[in-house]
């Protein structure tokens, strides 16, 4: 029953970061609401998966992916903020703090 819920929460937590996306101005908002969107409904997805199939060995690589999710799906997305900012690409004028001038 709970690996139905964290499919179910995976799913709803993608749309919202699809929604995110669209919604939002700037390549800077549309890239934090994706990359926590993206993180958080993969991993829930993914916990659910291997919840459903119990302790196999498949289930210990999909936690495998999972933790690399984890750790290099943030570190990809500051990789892209950073080189739009280098590029040039300005934030929103609604946003108050630009840390990189």
């Amino acid at each position: 029953m709970i690996e139905y819920v964290l499919f179910l929460g995976g799913c709803v937590i993608m749309v919202l970061g699809a929604v995110g996306v669209i919604r939002f101005p700037d390549v800077y908002t549309r890239l934090h609401a994706s990359t926590k969107c993206d993180t958080g409904g993969a991993i829930s997805i993914l916990a659910g998966i291997a919840l459903s199939l119990g302790l196999t060995m498949t289930s210990l690589k999909i936690l495998s992916i999972l933790l690399l999710i984890f750790l290099l799906n943030p570190v990809a997305s500051h990789a892209l903020a950073r080189a739009a900012h280098k590029y040039g690409i300005k934030p929103c004028d609604k946003t108050v703090v630009d840390l990189y001038g």
